[in-house]
């Protein structure tokens, strides 16, 4: 069997986007690990599903996969690629579409420069909702840790986000304390783990610990809640850029509003054919050169 699909990234967080609207894929945890593996597949942060509507108010649904197998519910940078995939594939002709999530209805418009606005919905910030072990909502909770005692601001913007404000996110123990975050008892679903610096009122820096997949280059859900805690905490203005290590994202929350604006780009590596049983083939004929 003879499966295409596209590599693409957004800011350096890659992925593989497989159109199941007109073809048809039995998946499994066991196959997204090897094909996220670089060295016996594809190699990517997480595999996209585009898939047909589940209900008639919408045009597509999409569902992501970690590179250890596990379904989340959200992923922003995701998204926008998502958008110019289907755009790209001529699955539909429309700059503004309404996306099905496991986690509600997202908005995506492409704009004329080809960079992607995707309207993220409103943050939760209630317990159960992040999920989140904790008595009741507070501004901060505190993470205790072997040798330290943690901070964070936490919500949920499709999937669960903890948020700790750093001196200098370039200095910041990301690789130790990632994973400590991730796996914390608070957190029953895991959760991603945000180092945040504040540069001025329109200006954060972030890095990114995902969980189920490490550090990745760009984190476009963290970077919503990144921006929703400076914002709620009064350290930012309503418009802010988030410089990524793969570079920037434009982020829009008004405090008294409950909706989040992320814009940046979307860009497609290349196009592919893989036979399913045997492994990657290499890339399509037709489609050699890139779209950016």
């Amino acid at each position: 069997m003879l499966l295409e699909f596209s590599k693409m990234h957004g800011l350096g967080n890659d992925f593989m986007v497989i159109d199941l609207v007109t073809q048809r894929l039995d998946l499994s945890p066991e196959r997204v690990r090897q094909w996220a593996d670089p060295h016996t597949g594809v190699g990517f942060d997480q595999l996209l599903l585009v898939e047909p509507p589940g209900r008639p108010d919408v045009d597509f649904r999409y569902r992501i996969f970690n590179a250890d197998g596990s379904e989340v519910a959200q992923c922003g940078n995701g998204a926008r690629c998502f958008a110019r995939f289907v755009r790209d594939r001529k699955l539909t002709r429309k700059r503004l579409l309404r996306v099905e999530t496991a986690s509600g209805i997202i908005s995506l418009r492409i704009l004329p420069d080809q960079r992607v606005s995707v309207d993220m919905g409103p943050p939760r910030f209630e317990p159960n909702l992040i999920p989140l072990r904790v008595d009741a909502r507070a501004s901060t909770y505190s993470l205790d840790l072997p040798d330290e005692t943690l901070q964070v601001w936490s919500l949920s913007m499709g999937n669960p986000h903890a948020v700790l404000r750093v001196e200098d996110v370039e200095l910041a123990p990301v690789s130790r304390l990632g994973p400590l975050i991730e796996h914390h008892a608070l957190f029953p679903e895991r959760v991603n783990a945000g180092f945040m610096q504040v540069v001025d009122r329109k200006t954060l820096k972030l890095r990114v610990f995902e969980r189920g997949v490490g550090e990745t280059m760009a984190c476009g859900t963290g970077a919503c809640a990144a921006m929703v805690s400076a914002r709620l905490a009064g350290l930012v203005d309503a418009r802010v850029s988030v410089y990524l290590p793969g570079g920037r994202l434009d982020i829009e929350f008004d405090a008294e509003g409950d909706h989040v604006l992320m814009t940046g780009p979307a860009t497609r590596v290349y196009d592919a054919v893989m036979r399913i049983d045997e492994g990657f083939t290499g890339r399509l004929g037709r489609n050699r050169k890139p779209t950016h």
